[in-house]
């Protein structure tokens, strides 16, 4: 019997209907109740972290989750664990959380629901289930389980508000899934071990992520450089476009590269890599020093850059680490 270590954090599968909506509210206690015999098969042992909707999840939540995982590693005695959490920043979570948990020794697995679990029409026990199955096959590395699949936990992206098929894998196949034949899962797309577990929590929260439109004032990036930001993420457009006629946002960017801040460009395109090499603006950008987010989901690249900002202040150093793939985060043949 693999024995699973359930953390809970609130999020919709534990929420109750109260005067102010749903709220979260059930704990790991009843929510382990409510599936019955379900997950009899599992050695199941519960820690209630806290009760969040995921809106309100942020750094510090990571790294109290990461610190849990940690001592579950120190400890030794599981053989994975489930991690139920609201589905809006899930996405941020599992990334955050595949950084910082450097060779994690085990599978480490959020998922969550679209509906309460004690709702009759729940996709919760089917979600918890898919998660339990990954938990225990013996994959190290964090993923996101939903709607009977597996997704690495740097490359999947909420994608639909009130469908049970909430997330997708971008830019990279499913780690798995579940048919007829029970939990197959994907060799070639699990993260591999290169040495021994370590907790690598610090983070740099003084990061933003910006969406360019047409016709954007550059005096927003002044503004950023008077908060001392110190990192950027922009999403530019198509396969690496932003305006130099008339506003020229190109060249705010090689002021706050030289301001020391980081930047990272990527593509506001879900799928497929950037390639700022390709047009006349992309290439002057290049040339300032900013980082480039090839094929990277925006969750990815943003928490990246907070993590490797956490690391290392030296500029060398930052785009070693952000421009090699750590954890499946970003595809070779994109670099």
């Amino acid at each position: 019997m693999h024995h699973i270590a359930w953390l809970t954090t609130g999020g919709t599968i534990a929420c109750q209907q109260d005067q102010q909506g749903l709220t979260p509210r059930l704990d790991g206690r009843q929510l382990r109740a409510l599936l019955g015999s379900l997950i009899d098969q599992y050695e199941i042992e519960i820690m209630d972290l806290f009760a969040l909707d995921s809106s309100n999840i942020q750094p510090e939540e990571w790294q109290r989750i990461a610190g849990q995982i940690a001592n579950l590693v120190q400890k030794g005695k599981v053989d994975g664990v489930l991690l139920t959490h609201g589905t809006d920043t899930m996405a941020y979570t599992a990334a955050a959380l595949s950084f910082m948990l450097e060779n994690v020794p085990f599978p480490v697995v959020l998922t969550g629901s679209q509906l309460p679990l004690n709702h009759p029409l729940s996709d919760g026990p089917e979600n918890i289930r898919t998660a339990l199955a990954m938990a225990a096959s013996g994959k190290p590395g964090v993923y996101i389980a939903f709607n009977r699949t597996i997704m690495l936990g740097t490359r999947a992206v909420k994608v639909r508000t009130t469908h049970f098929q909430a997330f997708e894998s971008v830019n990279e196949k499913n780690a798995g899934w579940i048919d007829s034949r029970g939990l197959n899962i994907r060799e070639s797309v699990l993260p591999s071990l290169h040495g021994s577990f370590r907790l690598r929590p610090q983070l740099c929260q003084n990061v933003v992520l910006i969406k360019l439109i047409p016709g954007m004032d550059p005096r927003l990036f002044d503004a950023l450089m008077q908060m001392k930001v110190q990192g950027v993420v922009i999403e530019a457009f198509g396969i690496g476009g932003l305006s130099f006629v008339r506003r020229d946002l190109s060249a705010k960017l090689r002021q706050m590269t030289e301001q020391g801040i980081t930047v990272v460009v990527c593509s506001q395109c879900l799928y497929e890599p950037s390639d700022f090499s390709v047009y006349e603006v992309g290439q002057k950008v290049l040339r300032y020093g900013v980082l480039e987010g090839k094929d990277m989901t925006s969750e990815a690249a943003v928490t990246k850059l907070m993590w490797v900002l956490g690391q290392t202040s030296d500029p060398v150093e930052i785009r070693a680490l952000f421009e090699r793939s750590l954890v499946g985060e970003r595809s070779s043949e994109s670099d």
